[in-house]
């Protein structure tokens, strides 16, 4: 073939190609100046019920409201939580599906096994939505009153004490491996399908403490049937005031947070996310949808909070005590 044809032909393909991005990506502009026009999935990675489908269901009739469009709510669990964001990461960047998610999917869960995403490259964070804590329950008869008398009884017999945990990997396993670290103790891991049965076994003396959420046990500990011995975040939890942190206590690195951010997938335009998180901004300020999120045991942390910044920090933390205690997992 005669060179100069080929090179002719050569550069209409590539003017053809770039001309083409050019369209979709103009087109894309276009349409995000219209959004939204039709409703918007929310997908949830877990059962109806649950912590981060209750949360959910409070705040998004009134994002709907201010969006101009419904917010759908949609469960899809299972893998760990990793379901409904692994749907999101590969879905069209067009503002229409985005994922309500916690720590576990974005940054435990990609340290043991590839989940189909990338925390870090494979979304858009648009905002954190809320905070909380864990807390350290054990049942109301047990011995151990505080912090520090539960390491001086780890300590004096270690092995011989269990503690619970919501799941392999969840963030209730990885607090407590956390504080067996930096206490320098060890207790056997039973892990659970989830915070009730863990609780319920608690309760029952099976097992002797956990590191479960401030909603999962506050009306346990408000009945006296758990005792709250600590809470992990670096300051006290406003249903709890009068448990201290962990850190008070003797172990003054301690803080593991619980969180629920609002991520889309990768490349959305930028007007979306503007406007997703301004109308979010909006929502999470209405006294009414506060109320009920307090009420829950979160703190609003909307714009307070670099995502992606957050994940990238405790990928780190987790990815390091993993390896150092050579945590074996089943997820």
């Amino acid at each position: 073939m005669d060179s100069n044809l080929f090179d002719r032909r050569r550069r209409t393909l590539v003017a053809g190609a770039s001309a083409g991005v050019a369209m979709s990506l103009a087109s894309l502009r276009a349409r995000a100046q219209d959004w939204p026009t039709k409703p918007i999935r929310l997908v949830i990675g877990y059962a109806a019920g649950g912590g981060a489908d209750a949360t959910a269901r409070l705040f998004t009739p009134q994002l709907g409201q201010l969006l101009g469009q419904p917010v759908v709510v949609e469960n899809k669990s299972g893998a760990s939580g990793t379901l409904a964001p692994a749907e999101v990461s590969r879905s069209a960047p067009d503002g229409y599906t985005l994922t309500l998610v916690d720590n576990a999917p974005l940054t435990i869960v990609p340290v043991i096994r590839a989940p189909g995403y990338d925390p870090l490259t494979g979304f858009t964070p648009i905002s954190m939505v809320v905070e909380s804590a864990n807390v350290l329950v054990t049942s109301s008869d047990f011995a151990a009153n505080n912090v520090r008398e539960l390491i001086e009884m780890l300590r004096k017999t270690p092995g011989r004490l269990n503690y619970a945990s919501g799941g392999a990997g969840s963030l209730s396993h990885l607090a407590a491996e956390l504080f067996k670290v930096q206490s320098k103790t060890f207790a056997v891991h039973v892990p659970y399908r989830g915070a009730a049965p863990a609780i319920a076994d608690l309760i029952g003396g099976q097992v002797q403490f956990a590191f479960l959420s401030v909603p999962a046990v506050s009306s346990f500990v408000s009945s006296k049937r758990l005792k709250a011995l600590g809470v992990t975040t670096a300051s006290r939890h406003p249903l709890l005031p009068n448990v201290p942190t962990i850190a008070e206590q003797g172990l003054p690195r301690y803080e593991v947070r619980a969180w629920l951010a609002l991520m889309g997938p990768p490349e959305m335009p930028p007007q979306v996310v503007a406007a997703i998180r301004k109308s979010l901004g909006e929502t999470l300020a209405m006294q009414a949808v506060v109320s009920r999120l307090e009420g829950l045991g979160h703190t609003i942390s909307a714009g307070k909070v670099d995502v992606g910044q957050r994940i990238a920090d405790e990928l780190a933390v987790w990815r390091k005590l993993i390896a150092e205690q050579k945590i074996v997992f089943d997820v």
